[in-house]
């Protein structure tokens, strides 16, 4: 196993290796661009050629605004060999989230790229040094493409230290302002260490590039592991084509989150209802078939390691999933511990939990329950809050990770919910409401799930729907909807059984300001909201209301 001193490293190898060998695959306007190895080095060498033009003070912080596409990792890449330090900033910020980031980050540059309205983006753009990419229809400051026609390239590469800062990873911020973490370029290459040593790929693997680059997950466990193995790459053109140009790729590794196994299945039950598909997984020749075909169609006749993270995943999903030959794998880490903390993975896939410790790993609980992670990767601390940074790790230096969770006697994790979470009924109980939420999931009709309760005696499930429950008659919705409560009650505590469903008439998205890029739930902000209404509709005679 080829190991590396930095992403920038492994990139030159291949490069070397094989440069007229296809790195990045690009769909704009129904075109496809591709980048060989070596066309990809010309551009990187050029963009930060003009990075240094700038004259930027060393180690400098350089943003990063774009959608995944092929010019994301070339300026990450770009960045690095310049010397400076990358950020990543979430491509559906608003201008005053963009500019909240800038600003703390202390940005001196930023490279524009593929993005839906950078219209409204960009008034939270500070008097910095600008490079939009033409290609996506921007124009601010230096054209990517004139500079790739006119700069000189950078000859002399840096030296680049383990332990000097490679990036600012912004969390999500599902309460409060994001935060920003560092991690060093040996904190990456750790995390690449472990995660090579569990995902095993073909030679001169395919990779599909979907989730916010921004995020750790796709960063680290997609973009920076397919740079460090030499993958080749392909994005998305846009969410109409997203199902075509997964199929066409037919990746060797997929990552998703649970949002998008409920879509998936969502769709193939559209095309064939749960009876139809029952009878055909019963035929014993037609049943390979069947699951050969639906592979195809989502894209994962190839997925050697197929990995849901994010939150936590449905077992029952899971479970359907393997009824049609898809194994889904959930891993479990975050920003601060740069993905390395819990994995099912072949061998170990007890479906339920999020696996066990990966190899370097120790874990131990607080009093609470709350989960205490060390590694050799973790964060150096939250930029310029010292004081958070030390809130957040304890005396021996393990990391508050905010999650409670339990082992079973195997050694499996099981997440049972977020410490910050919990809430308290008027009846003086505290409920954790992640395990009411996962067995609520189970229902299709349902997209987002918000269990709340605090001031009323009983909990509530705040709902916002799918697209195949927004097709149903309010009647024969509210009839699926008290189906699920009466199957999932008898099972909870007698002070954790759902009284009400509330569905909400407005949808929660990022630009709401309800749930988070990477598809969480911003539990604050939608308490902030609904709170006031609690006893009102816990008073009401309905068991599922319609919020007007």
């Amino acid at each position: 196993m080829t190991l590396f001193n930095s992403p920038l490293e492994a990139f030159m190898h291949w490069e070397n290796e094989a440069p007229n060998r296809v790195f990045l695959k690009q769909p704009i306007n129904g075109k496809l661009l591709t980048y060989t190895f070596a066309e990809a080095k010309d551009s990187i060498c050029k963009i930060a050629s003009k990075l240094k033009s700038y004259r930027l003070p060393e180690g400098s912080h350089v943003a990063i605004l774009s959608k995944n596409c092929t010019h994301w990792l070339l300026s990450d890449l770009a960045i690095m060999m310049a010397g400076y330090v990358s950020i990543p900033i979430y491509p559906t910020l608003t201008a005053s989230a963009i500019q909240q980031i800038l600003e703390h980050s202390e940005s001196k540059a930023i490279i524009i790229g593929k993005l839906d309205d950078f219209e409204s983006q960009k008034s939270g753009i500070p008097d910095i040094h600008k490079i939009s990419v033409g290609a996506f229809g921007e124009n601010e400051g230096d054209l990517w493409e004139d500079i790739i026609e006119k700069q000189d390239p950078l000859v002399t590469l840096p030296t680049i230290d383990a332990n000097q800062l490679h990036t600012i990873i912004y969390t999500s911020g599902t309460t409060g302002l994001p935060k920003g973490v560092m991690h060093t370029v040996g904190n990456i290459m750790e995390s690449m260490r472990v995660i090579k040593s569990i995902i095993k790929l073909p030679e001169t693997p395919r990779l599909f590039s979907y989730l916010p680059l921004a995020h750790v997950a796709e960063r680290v466990g997609i973009g920076t592991h397919g740079i460090v193995i030499g993958a080749e790459f392909s994005f998305p053109e846009s969410l109409d084509t997203f199902a075509s140009d997964l199929e066409k790729c037919q990746p060797h590794l997929f990552l998703a989150v649970p949002r998008i196994w409920a879509k998936f299945q969502e769709k193939i039950l559209e095309n064939i209802p749960q009876k139809k598909l029952n009878m055909l997984l019963n035929i014993p020749f037609v049943n390979r078939l069947v699951k050969k075909k639906l592979k195809q169609k989502l894209g994962l006749k190839d997925a050697s390691f197929i990995v849901s993270g994010a939150a936590p995943l449905s077992a029952d999903l899971i479970r359907w999933f393997k009824k049609i030959d898809v194994t889904i794998y959930q891993v479990y880490g975050m920003t601060e511990d740069c993905i390395i903390s819990h994995a099912t993975r072949p061998g170990f896939n007890k479906i339920g939990t999020v696996g066990k410790a990966l190899e370097p790993v120790q874990i131990k609980f607080s009093p609470e329950g709350e989960i205490l992670i060390k590694n050799n990767c973790l964060m150096k601390g939250y930029y310029k809050a010292p004081e958070i940074t030390a809130r957040v790790f304890d005396d021996a230096g393990y990391f508050k990770t905010g999650d409670k969770g339990e082992y079973d006697h195997e050694g499996y994790l099981t997440l049972t919910g977020r410490a910050k979470d919990e809430f308290k009924t008027d009846k003086g109980k505290y409920i954790s409401p992640t395990h009411i939420e996962l067995l609520l999931s189970k229902n299709n009709d349902i997209e987002q799930i918000c269990v709340v309760g605090t001031g009323i005696p009983q909990p509530i499930a705040l709902i916002t729907l799918s697209e195949l429950g927004m097709t149903k008659p309010k009647n024969t919705l509210s009839n699926g909807l008290i189906e699920t409560l009466n199957a999932i009650n008898p099972s909870l505590g007698k002070h954790e059984k759902v009284a009400k469903v509330i569905v909400m008439k407005e949808d929660w998205t990022v630009d709401n300001n309800l749930i988070t890029p990477s598809f969480k739930v911003k539990r604050n902000s939608i308490e902030k909201i609904h709170q006031p209404l609690y006893k009102s509709w816990f008073e009401m005679d309905d068991k599922v209301i319609f919020e007007t």
